[in-house]
């Protein structure tokens, strides 16, 4: 086995809170304005939009940092908002907080799977504990500090400082949190990380989600790796490992 790595300190960088763009898509007015007010109140700068029309056509105009995305609006779903933000280059990077009524785990399972970085079962409970997991999806995209910036084994390699994947070579586009699910199993090879693990580096140790929804994402990252699928393995019971 060789693991190879090239060092490259980084520094974590931080920005105010007013000058992180929210966009809450809510076509349901009372929730609406009360997202706006308790994100306003906390700093950050608030936009609004009540369908899934208009949510498009802001997000590619502000271009903001975060969209709270409501799952059942008109005109067009949630769901699809959330492709069409993905597929957009200019807002494939937006962080993506799911909003639904809909709680069961196949619902959070098809919100994962288009590109959703979280997912808030409605009604909101507590707005103190949404910040919190707006923070902790802040904290994600933020450069990760190590001492070792890439890292290279059997063919892929994973620049932390670049956020760059590739196999042989050839570029891979990955979600955040599909970079971070990688990027934790390669620097390891041929250890077995349990569901809980995975969650925790790439969706964060504050996010509330099951654990089988770890396993949407490998789908989406083994599909994505195409070749290199199988260096992805599947330890029953367990969870996953990078072959050694």
């Amino acid at each position: 086995m060789m693991v190879t790595t090239s060092p490259l300190p980084t520094k974590r960088l931080q920005s105010p809170m007013s000058e992180i763009k929210v966009l809450v898509v809510e076509d349901y007015q009372p929730l609406a304005e009360t997202l706006e007010y308790q994100l306003q109140r906390a700093g950050y700068e608030v936009h609004r939009a009540a369908d899934g029309r208009e949510a498009l056509e802001q997000a590619s105009l502000l271009l903001p940092d975060v969209v709270f995305l409501d799952v059942d609006l008109p005109v067009l779903s949630g769901v699809e908002v959330c492709k069409q933000l993905r597929a957009n280059t200019k807002t494939r990077g937006t962080l993506i907080l799911m909003l639904s009524a809909l709680g069961e785990e196949s619902d959070q399972v098809v919100g994962f799977a288009v590109g959703a970085d979280d997912y808030v079962v409605k009604p909101v409970e507590s707005y103190k504990v949404l910040l919190q997991r707006l923070k902790a999806l802040l904290r994600r995209r933020e450069p990760i500090v190590d001492d070792h910036d890439s890292v290279t084994h059997k063919g892929v390699t994973v620049d932390r400082r670049r956020f760059v994947v590739t196999f042989q070579n050839e570029p891979l586009k990955l979600t955040r949190s599909e970079f971070r699910l990688l990027d934790t199993l390669i620097r390891q090879p041929g250890r077995a990380f349990g569901r809980g693990e995975l969650v925790d580096a790439a969706l964060g140790e504050d996010t509330m989600v099951l654990e089988r929804t770890i396993d949407v994402h490998v789908r989406a990252l083994r599909k994505k790796m195409g070749a290199a699928a199988d260096l992805i393995e599947t330890v029953r019971g367990v969870g996953y490992r990078f072959q050694e």
